[in-house]
C-alpha cells in the first residue's frame, strides 16, 4: 500500500481501514512508520491500539520502545497491553527490568502471563525467578500455574537449586491443577529430591496428579 493511502486510511472513521494501514506500515521503514504508529496509541478501537502494539515491536528504534512502554502503563485494555509487552521482549535484554517490573505493578492474568512467558524466551534465569515468586503470591489461578510452569525452565539455570525448592514446596499444595504443574515441572530436574517427590506424587490421592506424574513412564 502506498503511504498516501495509508496515511488516508489512517483518518478513515471506519476502524477497519485503519488496521489494514497499520498492518500496512511493516513495509516501510521505522522513520515513516514508527510516527504514524505513535499518533495511533489512543485510538478510540482496542483492536486499532493492539495492531499499533504488534507494529511497534517490528521497528527497533527508541522512539518505538518508549512507545511501547507508554501502552504498557497507559493503556486501559489488557490485550492491548499484552501485545506491547510481547513486543517490547523483542528488544531482547534491555526490555527485561521493564517487562519486570510492569509484572510487579500489572496484576491482570493475561498480562502476566504473557510476560512468564516471553522470559523464558529471554533466557533471563533472576529475573524469571523474581517474577515467579510474585505470580505464586497472586490470587490468579491460571497465572499460579504458568508461574510453577516457568520455574520448571530454570532447571540447569543459575537458579535451577532456587527453582526446585520452590517446587519441592509446591507439591504439597492444596490445589490439585498447581500439583498437576508440579509434577511437569519436576520432570524437567535430574536431583535425587525431584525424583523423591515425583514418586510421592504418584501416590497423590488425585487421579490427575497421579497421571501427570506417571505420564513418562506409560510412554
Amino acid at each position: 500500500m502506498e503511504l498516501h493511502q495509508i496515511e488516508t486510511d489512517l483518518q478513515n472513521p471506519d476502524f477497519k481501514y485503519r488496521l489494514d494501514a497499520i498492518a500496512a506500515l511493516g513495509n516501510h521503514p521505522s522513520e515513516v512508520a514508527v510516527p504514524l504508529l505513535a499518533k495511533h496509541l489512543h485510538d478510540p478501537e482496542f483492536l486499532v491500539r493492539s495492531f499499533v502494539a504488534r507494529g511497534l515491536g517490528k521497528h527497533q528504534t527508541s522512539e518505538s520502545f518508549a512507545a511501547l512502554l507508554q501502552i504498557l502503563k497507559f493503556d486501559n485494555t489488557p490485550n492491548v497491553r499484552a501485545e506491547a509487552a510481547n513486543s517490547l521482549s523483542l528488544f531482547g535484554r534491555l526490555s527485561v527490568s521493564h517487562l519486570v517490573q510492569t509484572f510487579i505493578m500489572d496484576e491482570h492474568w493475561l498480562l502476566r502471563r504473557t510476560i512468564l512467558a516471553t522470559l523464558v524466551e529471554l533466557e533471563c534465569p533472576e529475573e524469571l525467578l523474581e517474577v515467579c515468586l510474585q505470580g505464586l503470591e497472586g490470587e490468579d489461578a491460571s497465572v499460579r500455574e504458568a508461574t510453577v510452569d516457568a520455574l520448571g525452565s530454570l532447571a540447569g539455570s543459575r537458579q535451577h537449586q532456587s527453582a526446585l525448592s520452590q517446587l519441592l514446596i509446591l507439591k504439597n499444595s492444596e490445589s490439585e491443577r498447581i500439583r498437576v504443574q508440579v509434577a511437569y515441572a519436576l520432570k524437567h530436574f535430574d536431583d535425587p529430591d525431584a525424583k523423591e517427590a515425583l514418586a510421592q506424587l504418584r501416590q497423590d490421592t488425585n487421579h490427575r496428579v497421579v497421571g501427570a506424574a506417571m505420564e513418562d513412564l506409560l510412554q
